[in-house]
């Protein structure tokens, strides 16, 4: 599987390191202390040596792609990943990557960055992107909504990706819109779509599971 997606692994592993090539060149500019943490209002909240700002950040991203990609590569129904799905899930850490590097280091030269904005308006095009290839996704255990129901059951499988893949979509366009409200606000409806897009395909499944065994 992993010979499949070689080069695009490598163009990947590539991209998720390449701060730490940005963060020798800014080394003299940037401060002893960088902040690498903000609340929800956008407020810095956290902050670490820039040392650990250039090199521990993408080298954890780095350990946590080859995790994610070892254990896709061990699932027994690796072969049932979709391709696009695949190649999202491969630039996943690449993008979180390169878009901590902006933050903390535009951060940390004195760039005025709204980073709760960014933030949201990533996680929405996540749940967009995401929900538009979940009910093209076949039954794995690394990739999907991995549940009981749906793993035990292939038609649950496909009737949950389905929903969900469409509520998601609808997830990702209110996350977009709620970048409009106050920071408050705005939280509690991030909180609300998170527990919504986790809670109803979960139940729609057991309500499947439930149906097929009354009959």
């Amino acid at each position: 599987m992993l010979k499949k997606y070689k080069k695009t692994i490598i163009l990947t592993t590539i991209v998720m390191l390449l701060p730490i090539l940005i963060g020798f060149l800014l080394w003299d500019k940037l401060p002893d202390k960088v902040p690498i943490h903000w609340n929800a209002a956008g407020e810095i909240d956290g902050w670490s040596s820039k040392g650990f700002a250039i090199f521990g950040i993408p080298v954890f991203l780095f350990a946590v792609h080859w995790i994610c990609l070892l254990m896709t590569k061990v699932d027994p129904k690796h072969k049932n990943h979709p391709d696009k799905m695949m190649r999202i899930v491969l630039w996943i850490c690449p993008v979180i990557s390169v878009f901590m590097c902006i933050v903390v280091y535009g951060t940390a030269l004195g760039m005025e960055l709204m980073v709760d904005k960014i933030v949201i308006a990533m996680v929405g095009l996540m749940f967009i992107i995401v929900g538009n290839y979940l009910p093209k996704c076949q039954q794995s255990y690394t990739l999907g909504i991995k549940i009981p129901w749906t793993l035990n059951d292939e038609e649950n499988w496909n009737y949950t990706h389905r929903i969900g893949g469409r509520l998601w979509v609808v997830c990702g366009f209110v996350v977009l819109l709620s970048m409009l409200l106050p920071p408050i606000p705005m939280l509690i409806v991030e909180l609300t779509v998170f527990t919504i897009a986790m809670a109803v395909p979960t139940v729609c499944s057991y309500l499947f599971y439930r149906k097929k065994m009354k009959e």
